[in-house]
C-alpha cells in the first residue's frame, strides 16, 4: 500500500531552489496562461530545505495561540455554551477553527521530528507541554460528547487528529509520548464514532471541501496502519470499497468549484490506491479516470484572484492536495509517472506564495497543506 516518506529523503529543486522561486515570484500567479506554461515546461522536484521548513513551521507556531478571529462551528444548546474558544477548547482553540488548529499541531510535530534546530530554545516544546495535558484533553473530548455536537468536525477534523496522533506515536520522544497519551482517549472516542457512522453512510460525500469522505478516510487509514489498528483499517477498507468500487468516468471538467481545496476525483482515486491491492486498483482506476492514462493528460493549477478572501484562497490548498494525490497515485501505478510532472507543476505554481499570503485566512492553514504535498513525493 502507500509508502510513508521521510521528509529528509525528499528531492527538491535539483537545479536550485532560489532560481525557481525567484523566477516564479516574478510572474503573476493570476494569469491563466502562466499556469499552462508551468505545466508544459516541467519543473525539478522539491526537497524540504531548512529554510522552507522554517517558513512552514512558523505559520502554525504563530497561530496555535491566536484566539481571534475564531470560527467556533458549534451548535448552541443553552447560554452555558457561550464561552471563549480557549475555554471550550483549551488545546485546539487557535488558528481560526478547530481543525486548522489540529493540523497546525501536526505540522509542528512533523517538522520538529526532522528539523530539531527549529525549536532550539524549546519554546515551542514548552507551549505544547503547557497545552496538551490530560486535563485539557478531557475538556476537548467532552465537547464531542455533547448531544448538540455529536457530529462536530466529522470527518475532516477527526482525520487530522488521527494524523497528529500518528506523528506522535512514531516519535521516540518523552514529551511526544506524553502528548499522545493525553490525546488517545479523544482519538478512541472518535474512532468509535467513525465505526458507528460508516455503516450508516449510504452515499459518500463528494464535495471539494471539509466533509469530503475520501479525504477523511484516507488520513484515518494512514493512522490505522501506523497504529496497527487492524479493525479500523479493515472497516475503512470495507466501506471505501462499498462506497466507491462501482464509480466510473469521473469528470475533471466539473472541477474545481470556486472555493474547493480538495479534488473529489483525485481524493477518491488516492484513497482507493490504499485500500485495493495493486492489480485491482489498476483495473478500477482505468475505469474511474481513464483520461489519466493518456501521456498528454493535463491538469492546470487552480488560480487565486484574491488571497484575502477566505473562500477563494482555498484554491491554493487545492493545488497542494492535488499534488499529494497525484504523487500517491503515480507511486502505485508506475505507468502514470507523468502525473508526477503535473504534481510538481502544481507545487511550483503555488509554493512561491507560501509565507506571503495576504491575509490570515490563508496563512493560518496553507502551510500544513504545503507540507502534506511535499512529503508525498
Amino acid at each position: 500500500m502507500f509508502e510513508y516518506f521521510n521528509v529528509n529523503r525528499l528531492y527538491f529543486f535539483l537545479i536550485g531552489v532560489g532560481f525557481i522561486i525567484s523566477l516564479l515570484s516574478c510572474q503573476n500567479p493570476d494569469d491563466k496562461s502562466e499556469a499552462k506554461d508551468i505545466v508544459k515546461s516541467g519543473v525539478p522536484k522539491f526537497e524540504l530545505s531548512a529554510k522552507q521548513a522554517k517558513i512552514i513551521f512558523d505559520m502554525p507556531v504563530h497561530c496555535i495561540t491566536v484566539e481571534y478571529p475564531n470560527k467556533l462551528g458549534q451548535s448552541i444548546g443553552s447560554d452555558a455554551d457561550l464561552k471563549p474558544p480557549r475555554v471550550l477548547r483549551p488545546i485546539f482553540y487557535g488558528c481560526f477553527d478547530w481543525h486548522s488548529s489540529v493540523h497546525g499541531y501536526w505540522s509542528i510535530v512533523k517538522l520538529m521530528k526532522s528539523f530539531k534546530d527549529l525549536d532550539q530554545n524549546d519554546e515551542v516544546r514548552g507551549t505544547l507541554n503547557a497545552m496538551i495535558t490530560d486535563k485539557n484533553a478531557e475538556i476537548e473530548k467532552s465537547f464531542f460528547e455533547d448531544k448538540n455536537n455529536l457530529s462536530f468536525e466529522r470527518t475532516y477534523g477527526w482525520a487530522w487528529l488521527f494524523k497528529l496522533q500518528e506523528e506522535l506515536i512514531t516519535w521516540e520522544d518523552a514529551d511526544a509520548k506524553r502528548w499522545s497519551q493525553s490525546l488517545q482517549p479523544m482519538v478512541d472516542l472518535l474512532r468509535g464514532k467513525l465505526l458507528d457512522y460508516l455503516p450508516k453512510l449510504v452515499y459518500p460525500i463528494r464535495s471539494g471541501k471539509h466533509d469530503n469522505t475520501a479525504f477523511g478516510l484516507s488520513l484515518m487509514y494512514d493512522y490505522a496502519l501506523t497504529a496497527k489498528d487492524e479493525a479500523l483499517a479493515d472497516a475503512i477498507t470495507e466501506h471505501a470499497i462499498r462506497l466507491y468500487q462501482n464509480d466510473k468516468n469521473c469528470d475533471f471538467s466539473y472541477e474545481p468549484s470556486g472555493s474547493d481545496f480538495l479534488s473529489p476525483c483525485l481524493e477518491e482515486a488516492y484513497l482507493m490506491s490504499k485500500v485495493l491491492d495493486n492489480r485491482a486498483y489498476k483495473t478500477w482506476l482505468n475505469e474511474f479516470l481513464p483520461q489519466m492514462y493518456a501521456e498528454d493528460f493535463k491538469l492546470e493549477p487552480a488560480i487565486v484572484k484574491d488571497r484575502t478572501d477566505g473562500q477563494l484562497v482555498h484554491l491554493d490548498g487545492l493545488n497542494y492536495s492535488r499534488a499529494a494525490c497525484l504523487y500517491g497515485i503515480a507511486h502505485q501505478v508506475p505507468a502514470l509517472a507523468h502525473l508526477r510532472e503535473i504534481a510538481d507543476a502544481h507545487l511550483a505554481f503555488t509554493l512561491p506564495n507560501l509565507g506571503k499570503e495576504d491575509d490570515y485566512m490563508g496563512s493560518h492553514w496553507l502551510g500544513t497543506f504545503a507540507l502534506y504535498a511535499i512529503t508525498h513525493q
